[in-house]
C-alpha cells in the first residue's frame, strides 16, 4: 500500500501535465455559466410543461 502511494505521487508529481491556473479558472467560469443556463432552461421547460398539464386536467374536470 506504501508503495501504490509513493508511485501515485512520483506519477502525478512529476508525468502529469497541469493545466495553468488561468486556464482553469477559465474553464471553471465556462463550466459555471453553461451550468447555470442548463437549469434555467431546465426550469422554464419545467414550468410550461407543469402549466399545461394543469390546464388540460382542468379542461378534462369541466
Amino acid at each position: 500500500m506504501i508503495a501504490y502511494i509513493k508511485e501515485s505521487y512520483n506519477e502525478l508529481k512529476n508525468h502529469v501535465t497541469w493545466t495553468p491556473w488561468a486556464e482553469a479558472q477559465r474553464l471553471t467560469v465556462i463550466v459555471a455559466v453553461f451550468s447555470i443556463v442548463l437549469a434555467l432552461a431546465v426550469w422554464g421547460v419545467d414550468t410550461v410543461f407543469s402549466k399545461l398539464i394543469s390546464l388540460y386536467f382542468e379542461w378534462i374536470k369541466s
